[in-house]
């Protein structure tokens, strides 16, 4: 048989190795305990603030925008939530149920009220039933017509599923005051010299006329045709009033 022999010194420092990384495996459990409390305890605190900010930021913007004291049925679609059947058929024609908001102080039976509306999205209402956002930087003349995308929004008295704010194209259209039969007359009458381009924004085609006399009067003859045609326009691609 073979003796081993066991070094005093040599057991020692083993001991001592295993109790030291004992010590310090547990000191980081607890600091990972400790971080991870702490963090918890930061994300309620935070979510808690969070919420109540929003909801007192809500509850304020709410008040400050619909009326108080009036009839529960005069308030507009913004200021009530009502029971809206998403399962409905297009074009159908329903009744439903609407509340005022809690924040909202209105006369009538419970702040409970009954509105009838149409089975559709609101980016499915008609053109006079919303308000679009219009843009002056398009040419109204251009050819084929020039399309924009602009955000509409629902008018008061239309109750309609989904947001009453949405994004739509819409033709460029717009006018700048310029009236057909006001740049027509001044064409008959003082085209020769240059009183029509003039008042359309063509300035240098007015300042031509005028110098030339109308273009001895042939300028002045296809100018009469071409705005009496609407072909020619003002000069900042607007539509004529």
């Amino acid at each position: 048989m073979r003796c081993t022999h066991f070094s005093i010194p040599k057991i020692l420092s083993v001991i001592g190795v295993f109790i030291i990384n004992n010590i310090r495996n547990s000191e980081l459990t607890d600091n990972h305990m400790t971080f991870s409390t702490k963090t918890e305890t930061q994300k309620n605190t935070s979510f808690t603030d969070v919420d109540r900010t929003a909801g007192k930021n809500l509850g304020q913007d709410a008040v400050l925008h619909c009326p108080s004291n009036i009839d529960c049925n005069k308030l507009s679609p913004d200021c009530i939530v009502c029971d809206f059947n998403y399962s409905c058929n297009y074009g159908e024609i329903l009744n439903t149920t609407c509340y005022a908001k809690p924040v909202v102080t209105c006369k009538g039976n419970g702040y409970q009220m009954q509105k009838t509306y149409i089975c559709r999205y609101c980016y499915q209402t008609e053109p006079w039933e919303h308000k679009c956002e219009m843009k002056a930087n398009c040419d109204s003349a251009d050819t084929p017509k020039f399309y924009y995308r602009t955000n509409c929004t629902v008018k008061d008295h239309v109750l309609c599923l989904g947001h009453r704010t949405f994004n739509k194209n819409v033709p460029c259209n717009w006018t700048g005051g310029y009236r057909w039969s006001t740049a027509l007359l001044l064409s008959i009458t003082l085209g020769g010299f240059g009183a029509d381009r003039f008042y359309l924004g063509h300035w240098q085609e007015g300042i031509g006329k005028l110098f030339s006399f109308g273009g001895l009067g042939v300028w002045s003859i296809i100018d009469v045709i071409l705005i009496s045609l609407h072909y020619l326009g003002p000069a900042d691609g607007s539509l004529y009033i």
